[in-house]
C-alpha cells in the first residue's frame, strides 16, 4: 500500500489507538492531520508526547460541532473517525454527551465527507454493540443488542454509517475492533486497571470476574485500520478486528499478575460492578471476514502485548492513580 501521496485526517487523533494510528500513518508516508478535542490548556492528547509531533498539522475542535470537522476534512482524501466517548461506566451517569458525541458527532463526519466528496471513510465501532454473545465466534451477522448507553449510541453511529453508504453512495468502511489495548490506555479500561495496580501493590479490585473478552494488541488493530482504508473491496463492508481468543477477566488478571512476576489478591469492589443486564458476558470474534478482504490478521498475540504494555506501564506509572476507580 502506498501512502505517499494520501491526505488524511484522523479524529480523535490524541486518544490511545488514534495517536497510535497517527504514528503509524506517519511512517507509511502518509500526510496526516490530527483532529484533536479543545481544551483550554491546548493539550493535544498523547499526541503532545509522540515522536511525530513535528511531522503532522494538529486542527482542535469538537467533533460534534460541524463547523470543526468541515475545518479538519477540509482538503483530505481520507478520514479516520475514531473520535467518540467510550467509557462504559461513564455512559449510564451522562448519556446525553454519548449521544452527542458519538451519533451527532459521526452524523457531522459523515455529512462533510459527502458534501467535500472524500474517496474514503473509515468509521470506528465496537464489539460491544454486540452485547452478550448470542453464538461465539460472533461474525458481522450477529445481533446488536445495547446493553448500555455507551454501545447504544455506537449502534445509532454505526446505522448512520449504513445509512449513508446505501442512501448517497459515501465511500465508508465500518471496523468492529474487539477490546483493544496497549501503551497509552487510561485506566478506565481493564487490563491497565490489573497492570497498574500489580505494580502498586498486591491487591487487585476488580468488578465481575468471568465475563470473556476478546484482546486485541493496539498495533495489531492499526494495521487493520490502515488496510481497511485501501482495500476496494471492503467498501460499504462491517469488519471485525478481532484475535478470535477470549479470556475472562479473572484469569486475565492471574496472567498479568505472572508477567509482572508477583502473587495478587483479587478483592471484588461493588463499585465496579456492572448493572446485571448491562454486563456483556462474552466476547469472541470470527476475524474471517478480515482475513478474506483485508489480509488481515494479529500479529502480536496477547502475551507479548501484555509484556510491551507492562513494561510502558512501569515506565508511566505516575500517570495512573492505581487506588482509584476510574469511570
Amino acid at each position: 500500500m502506498n501512502w505517499s501521496k494520501k491526505r488524511v485526517v484522523v479524529t480523535g487523533a490524541g486518544g490511545f489507538i488514534g495517536s497510535h494510528l497517527v504514528e503509524k500513518l506517519v511512517e507509511a508516508g502518509a500526510d496526516v492531520r490530527g483532529f484533536v478535542h479543545y481544551n483550554a490548556l491546548g493539550s493535544w492528547g498523547w499526541l503532545d508526547q509522540s515522536p511525530v509531533r513535528s511531522d503532522i498539522e494538529v486542527v482542535a475542535g469538537d467533533v460534534s460541532d460541524r463547523d470543526s470537522v468541515r475545518q479538519a476534512l477540509q482538503g483530505r482524501d481520507i478520514v479516520f473517525h475514531l473520535a467518540a466517548l467510550i467509557a462504559i461506566p461513564y455512559s449510564y451517569h451522562a448519556p446525553e454527551s454519548y449521544v452527542r458525541t458519538n451519533i451527532n458527532g459521526t452524523l457531522n463526519v459523515l455529512q462533510t465527507s459527502r458534501d467535500l466528496g472524500l474517496e474514503r471513510v473509515v468509521h470506528t465501532s465496537t464489539s460491544e454493540v454486540y452485547g452478550t454473545a448470542l453464538y461465539a465466534p460472533i461474525n458481522e451477522k450477529h445481533p446488536l443488542q445495547g446493553q448500555s448507553p455507551y454501545s447504544a449510541t455506537k449502534i445509532g453511529a454505526d446505522k448512520l454509517v449504513e445509512a449513508f453508504h446505501r442512501s448517497f453512495k459515501v465511500p465508508v468502511v465500518t471496523v468492529r475492533p474487539f477490546n483493544t489495548f496497549g501503551p497509552r490506555q487510561s485506566a478506565r479500561a481493564v487490563i491497565p486497571a490489573i497492570i497498574t495496580q500489580c505494580l502498586a501493590g498486591d491487591t487487585v479490585k476488580l468488578g465481575n470476574l468471568t465475563p470473556t473478552r476478546d484482546l486485541n494488541y493496539v498495533a495489531n488493530t492499526v494495521d487493520g485500520f490502515m488496510q481497511a482504508a485501501m482495500i476496494p473491496e471492503a467498501i460499504g463492508q462491517t469488519i471485525n478486528l478481532g484475535s478470535g481468543r477470549e479470556i475472562s477477566i479473572g484469569d486475565l488478571a492471574q496472567l498479568i499478575a505472572e508477567l509482572v512476576g508477583k502473587p495478587i489478591d483479587i478483592v471484588n469492589q461493588e463499585k465496579r460492578m456492572r448493572p446485571e443486564q448491562s454486563e456483556v458476558d462474552r466476547l469472541l470474534a470470527d476475524n474471517s471476514l478480515a482475513q478474506e478482504l483485508l489480509g488481515w490478521q494479529p500479529k502480536v498475540s496477547l502475551e507479548q502485548g501484555l509484556a510491551k504494555t507492562i513494561e510502558w506501564l512501569q515506565q508511566n506509572l505516575e500517570r495512573y492513580r492505581p487506588d482509584v476507580y476510574v469511570l
